[in-house]
């Protein structure tokens, strides 16, 4: 078993236990961290399909962070209301139950993707960055002048969305849903790469005529990979606006898209783990540095500055050496 490995698995386990450490001190905030770090992890995991995998840079993830929030606070708003979601020319009822929001939110953030990927991955480089971020930018000024849905003020979930047989209210119980997403979802992106279409993926972003000599479109290839990249991080935030029950137009704002990519490049671009070492740094971060300084951000920075020129596998590939990816 390689070193990057063994961290991996020390890596989910530590996540696993930290709640259950947590609730016996008495700190059950703790538990809530943890779920955030899980959370954000899988928004990580979505990018890292796109960025780590096939070298597309998207700077408008947060479009589908912030819309799969949107699709949980709006079903839950109508089914808490008794208000139809559509009436005419058939009647369409909101939802509390996750197990109905995540397929919607899924389809969704994937419909959304594949017309925004087709367009932006006609080109490529700084065209396609821009792109990716004016149409995430259109989508958050769209939901800051959408009163019927809080407008600026965000919408509230006054109760969190039931899964079958679990009280979510308890946070552990929230806890354990959240991680269990998180590893199904790393075993599907551990499939993709693993598979002939991250093959194909991987040699599109490292030679896109190569691939085209053998038949395989490159576009069609990227425009997949854009997709499902998407839905998985449209999962996180359906999953993120349930811990908060508040989703807010700042979900889909450049800042969280971000956010996104820093995970991904402290945890390590391309590493399957990368994102949930990324998340957990930044939390960790964001929670002991920003309060002791406002200024916690510069702190964070440096960090992601000395990742960018000395260790570009991020936290990962510095603990793993030059082990194979794992």
């Amino acid at each position: 078993m390689s070193r990057e490995s063994i961290f991996n698995a020390v890596l989910l386990l530590a996540l696993l236990a930290a709640p259950y450490i947590a609730l016996q001190m008495d700190e059950p905030f703790y538990v809530s961290l943890a779920t955030r770090v899980a959370i954000l992890a899988l928004a990580g995991v979505g990018l890292n399909i796109a960025l780590g995998f096939g070298g597309m840079v998207s700077f408008g993830h947060a479009a589908f962070f912030g819309v799969g929030g949107y699709v949980a606070g709006i079903l839950s708003q109508h089914a808490f209301n008794y208000e139809p979601l559509i009436s005419w020319p058939v009647t369409i009822e909101g939802t509390n139950q996750m197990l109905v929001i995540w397929p919607v939110a899924l389809v969704v953030c994937a419909l959304l993707a594949l017309a925004i990927g087709s367009i932006a991955l006609r080109t490529s480089g700084v065209y396609f960055i821009m792109i990716t971020l004016a149409f995430a930018q259109m989508i958050y000024y769209f939901a800051i002048s959408w009163p019927a849905y809080g407008g600026e003020d965000g919408l509230s979930i006054y109760v969190r969305n039931g899964f079958p047989g679990v009280n979510t209210m308890n946070p552990m119980s929230f806890f354990l849903i959240c991680y269990a997403v998180l590893i199904v979802c790393l075993v599907l992106s551990m499939l993709v790469r693993d598979s002939r279409f991250g093959a194909a993926l991987q040699v599109a972003r490292q030679n896109e005529v190569r691939l085209a000599s053998t038949g395989i479109a490159p576009f069609k290839i990227r425009l997949v990979a854009f997709v499902i990249s998407a839905a998985i991080t449209g999962l996180a935030g359906a999953l993120y606006a349930d811990l908060n029950r508040f989703v807010s137009p700042s979900s889909l704002s450049w800042h969280m898209s971000g956010e996104i990519m820093v995970f991904v490049i402290l945890g390590g671009v391309g590493r399957l783990f990368g994102p949930v070492a990324g998340a957990a740094l930044f939390i960790v971060f964001e929670f002991y540095l920003g309060g002791v300084t406002e200024h916690w951000q510069l702190f964070l920075g440096l960090v992601l500055l000395c990742v960018v020129l000395f260790a570009r596998g991020g936290l990962i590939g510095l603990v793993a050496g030059r082990a194979r990816h794992g």
